[in-house]
């Protein structure tokens, strides 16, 4: 059975929005995408506070925005919890007044809705934090008040936008573990907004991946990571990527380059490579590498403990290498290197 069936389509200004998500009982799924790609207005069109344009949004069983008919729930109506990026939680209420908020929306009695509101701070970890306002709450702790007040409606449908992207690099951590494990127990379905790689890769069974307002690849974690399909994904799981046609194990990028790969492919196909696969040599280097070329070494950053060279040649290509072996070959911008990727380590797939 699945809970959120919806096309969305949204028309402001020259943008368009026209994507497609379903969501099983249980299950979240991550809408990953550059900045402008369409992600927050996908969920604000499911929130309600933004009107479909066409399509058709569907929620266990019951239609919630149709254009074609002019039928529109408002927000208030629709069983949807919502964390927003910045939490927004009312700030002359106590966090378990926060809570309460929605149940009481939902015509619950005084008396209940505190008790709901008590019994989901206590599950966040917060039991002893109801009276204080948010002012007096760390940024995980007023992230985990938003979470407790979006779940105590029962929500068919949990949105969060960009839940952690306030929170420091430590707090970050521990919430996202466990936000993990609260979402893991929603018995709902969960959408998970988000830019960040591993926000969607720790927390969601699924990915979506948009850009310029269309999904452009879709599937579990592993399936993306081991084949993207266009560059924004090649750059958010680490791997140099390219389209071709090919021919048995040799991909042509163009009429005067090519790459050899492990698979054999025919036709349209892409080919890949992590950073940590390319060798960079001051000279043209011996032995067995297939694919070799000269470029020129246009920037270099430090990444993690190595550091991320970008070359370019007859194709763009970025390497790491660790900061000694930088040094023993007098890296900097505008020097001449001869660049080699094995083979073995290149894979190839059809672009279809």
């Amino acid at each position: 059975m699945t809970l959120l069936d919806a096309h969305l389509v949204v028309q402001r200004g020259t943008f368009t929005l026209d994507v497609g998500l379903r969501i099983d009982p249980g299950e979240t799924v991550a809408l990953l995408g550059p900045n402008g790609a369409g992600k927050t207005t996908a969920l604000r069109a499911l929130a309600g506070l933004t009107p479909l344009s066409g399509g058709r949004l569907t929620l266990d069983g019951r239609d919630l925005d149709v254009p074609e008919t002019r039928l529109w729930m408002p927000p208030e109506e629709r069983p949807i919890g919502v964390v927003f990026q910045d939490y927004l939680l009312f700030p002359h209420l106590s966090a378990r007044d926060n809570v309460a908020f929605g149940p009481r929306r939902h015509g619950v009695d005084r008396r209940t809705a505190y008790a709901t509101a008590e019994r989901w701070l206590d599950r966040v970890g917060l039991a002893d934090y109801g009276r204080r306002k948010p002012r007096h709450l760390s940024g995980g702790q007023a992230q985990r008040v938003a979470l407790a007040r979006a779940l105590a409606v029962d929500p068919v449908l949990l949105l969060l936008d960009e839940p952690l992207a306030a929170l420091d690099a430590r707090t970050r951590l521990e919430t996202r573990a466990e936000l993990g494990r609260h979402l893991s127990a929603h018995p709902g379905a969960t959408l998970l907004v988000t830019h960040d790689p591993l926000d969607a890769l720790v927390l969601a069974d699924r990915l979506v991946v948009v850009e310029d307002g269309r999904v452009v690849q879709e599937g579990d974690a592993s399936a993306i990571t081991a084949r993207p399909r266009t560059d924004y994904v090649a750059r958010l799981v680490g791997l140099n990527l390219y389209r071709g046609r090919a021919a048995g194990h040799t991909v042509a990028l163009s009429d005067e380059f090519a790459l050899t790969a492990t698979d054999s492919v025919e036709g349209e196909a892409f080919v890949a490579f992590p950073p940590a696969a390319v060798a960079l040599h001051p000279r043209r280097p011996e032995g067995s590498p297939r694919n070799t070329w000269q470029a020129v070494l246009a920037d270099i950053q430090r990444h993690g403990d190595s550091l991320r060279v970008r070359l370019e040649g007859p194709i763009s290509v970025a390497a790491d290498i660790t900061p000694a072996a930088a040094a023993q070959l007098g890296l900097e911008p505008g020097r001449e290197m001869w660049v080699a990727v094995k083979a073995s380590e290149t894979r190839a797939y059809p672009a279809d």
